[in-house]
């Protein structure tokens, strides 16, 4: 049974920073994409930055390059995502999610939802002016 579990979500004002975590329980990092998607309120999920765990190649959104940051620490399973100079369009429910179907090389698509199965329970974080 593969379970994501996210953490580190809150409320920050703008400029501040904030870092989330996710880690995967029930199999190990090998292969696979690690993404981090978000959802603001009456709009689609979309996906912000993911990585390649066997390369750490890593891909960004445009709104969030320069930013963000996705890493990883395979001997705990996790990926963060560092969250910096944030705004508050920033503000969403962000979820984790992992995939081992995903193209190691079409790193274009590593945040495109429909390439994950698994997804955490989301963490929320708001951006106030």
């Amino acid at each position: 049974q593969v379970q994501l579990v996210e953490s580190g979500g809150g409320s920050v004002q703008t400029g501040g920073s904030l870092r989330l975590s996710c880690t995967v329980f029930g199999v190990a990092f090998s292969s696979n994409c690690m993404g981090w998607f978000r959802q603001a309120p009456g709009k689609e999920r979309e996906g912000v930055a993911a990585l390649y765990t066997d390369t750490s190649r890593t891909y960004y959104d445009d709104s969030v390059k320069g930013r963000f940051t996705i890493s990883q620490d395979n001997a705990k399973n996790t990926v963060y995502l560092q969250m910096n100079s944030l705004k508050p369009e920033d503000t969403a429910m962000y979820y984790c999610a992992a995939s081992w179907r995903c193209s190691r090389f079409d790193y274009r698509r590593w945040v495109k939802a429909d390439q994950y199965n698994y997804w955490g329970q989301g963490t929320q974080v708001t951006v106030s002016s």
